[in-house]
């Protein structure tokens, strides 16, 4: 049996409840794990809300780590005692322990523990994902301006201290002083404080009017229109989340007339679709934490029976960093 975190109806935090199910065995493909530390993320509140439908009752969650307990027929590159981490889906990883498809599983190199791991997957690898994959034309180069939005949070943590070692200059936006501090702390070359500062403005003025070649969005209404405004010339918006609400309809001529632009709308599941390259990704993400050139700072830690307030704080920007769940 395993204590895991289900909704039967699309809803607020409340509708979130802890409850006993059994787990079973390991079909071919699958491996079972248990589970030492749990990652929450807006894409858990996405699921919750409906945004992002699943079949329902849904147990939540899409990344953690843990040690593996059994493997199915075919799983190959993991045993059972391995730690091991993942991000990916199904949903299921709000739980004590589950029998999940063993594919974005991947074997935790010692020096990295379960917390780190947990915290880290999904937002090191979507980090890796934007800034190794998804770039504008002709790529990035040392000293290049990028701007990064919701920059003090787990994902925007990573992207500062990514950013730095690979030499760009990221310019971070977030919604208070102390967060605009805590992301220099991380890399970023300057920081914006969009509740009291026009971002674009002070994007142009810091690029001397030329506009940035990318903006990483992953706040989506509030700020897509005006990421537009930071961009150069056949500059890219990559789009990759929603926590603002959804991006409104865009008109495709607007693309013309601010200059040629690309827009792209990401996701990290279409980049992790095979073993190998989940693998590739993240041996980079791991090399990046091992070498100390990316640190991960986990700011909450909750138990798994306080999901419902995990949620409101993420929800109210209260959360900095990245937040585990401990079943």
């Amino acid at each position: 049996m395993s204590k895991c975190v289900m909704i039967d109806k699309y809803g607020g935090p409340d509708e979130m409840r802890l409850v006993e199910r059994p787990v079973g065995e390991p079909g071919p493909g699958q491996i079972r794990i248990r589970h030492h530390a749990c990652g929450l993320n807006f894409i858990d509140v996405y699921q919750r809300i409906g945004l992002y439908a699943n079949a329902l009752p849904l147990t939540l969650g899409m990344e953690a780590a843990g040690v593996v307990e059994a493997v199915g027929d075919g799983v190959t590159h993991l045993a059972p005692g391995d730690r091991a981490a993942y991000a990916g889906m199904p949903p299921g990883a709000y739980s004590e322990c589950r029998v999940m498809p063993a594919m974005n599983v991947v074997r935790l190199p010692e020096g990295i523990d379960f917390e780190t791991a947990a915290a880290m997957m999904l937002k090191g690898l979507t980090v890796q994902y934007l800034l190794k994959r998804t770039l504008p034309q002709g790529g990035l180069q040392p000293g290049d301006a990028i701007v990064f939005h919701a920059a003090a949070g787990g994902v925007g943590l990573i992207a500062c201290q990514w950013a730095r070692a690979l030499g760009l200059d990221l310019i971070a936006t977030a919604g208070s002083d102390a967060k605009c501090a805590l992301a220099r702390e991380h890399g970023a070359a300057h920081a914006i404080n969009y509740n009291t500062e026009d971002f674009v403005a002070r994007v142009r003025e810091i690029t001397g009017g030329r506009g940035v070649k990318v903006v990483y969005d992953s706040v989506g209404k509030d700020t897509f229109e005006r990421s537009l405004e930071c961009l150069a010339p056949f500059g890219l918006l990559a789009a990759f989340g929603n926590a603002s609400g959804p991006v409104p309809p865009l008109q495709v001529g607007t693309l013309a007339a601010k200059g040629s632009l690309y827009v792209t709308r990401q996701t990290l599941f279409t980049h992790i679709a095979t073993r190998e390259r989940t693998q590739a990704m993240a041996d980079d993400l791991f090399s990046m934490v091992l070498s100390g050139q990316v640190k991960i700072r986990i700011d909450q830690r909750y138990p798994l029976a306080d999901v419902a307030l995990a949620h409101r704080d993420l929800e109210a920007r209260r959360t900095t960093g990245s937040s585990v769940l401990l079943p």
